[in-house]
């Protein structure tokens, strides 16, 4: 009797179904198909994000003070690019020279001069210019590290203060 009862349960068991869910029917009448299209636009496009440049505390600049920093640019595969670096905030600032600015109440007048170089010989000046002095490249997916390389050079010791500057690195595509 035992047995029965549990062929009964399994029995009733197979025949149940959950709301709102449907078998699926065999059909042997014949098929029909259709083909759609799955399509993906990808444009050119390029970021870039900066480390900051932060020249080592020193007292007289009687010597070349260097330093260096990395860019980091990530373009589409084979996007060619270039990077320019502007001027700086600093009133006065141009790219041939560019100026950190003193950050003291009442030294905010008071300049110190630097350069960005696009090499680490420190010859070639990194500008903003394309064609004439940005740095080129080509994107490959992922991120590109660039180097920027500084350096104060020798001149008169201003005011001790915190001289700053804010550079803006901008990609081109």
């Amino acid at each position: 009797m035992k047995a029965i009862g549990s062929a009964a349960i399994l029995s009733a068991t197979i025949g149940f179904s959950l709301p709102g869910a449907t078998l699926a029917q065999v059909y042997e009448n014949g098929s029909s198909t259709a083909t759609f299209n799955v399509s993906l636009t990808v444009q050119a496009n390029c970021t870039i994000a900066a480390d900051p440049l932060v020249f080592p505390s020193t007292g007289l600049l009687s010597a070349p003070v260097n330093q260096e920093t990395t860019l980091r640019v990530t373009c589409t595969n084979t996007t060619p690019y270039n990077v320019g670096l502007d001027a700086g905030t600093a009133t006065g600032s141009t790219v041939a020279n560019r100026l950190l600015a003193g950050t003291a109440p009442g030294n905010t007048g008071t300049n110190v001069g630097y350069q960005l170089y696009q090499n680490a010989g420190r010859t070639t000046v990194w500008g903003n210019t394309q064609g004439t002095d940005t740095v080129g490249g080509t994107g490959t997916g992922t991120a590109q590290a660039l180097t920027v390389y500084g350096r104060v050079p020798p001149q008169a010791a201003p005011t001790p203060d915190t001289y700053q500057s804010t550079v803006t690195a901008t990609v081109y595509f």
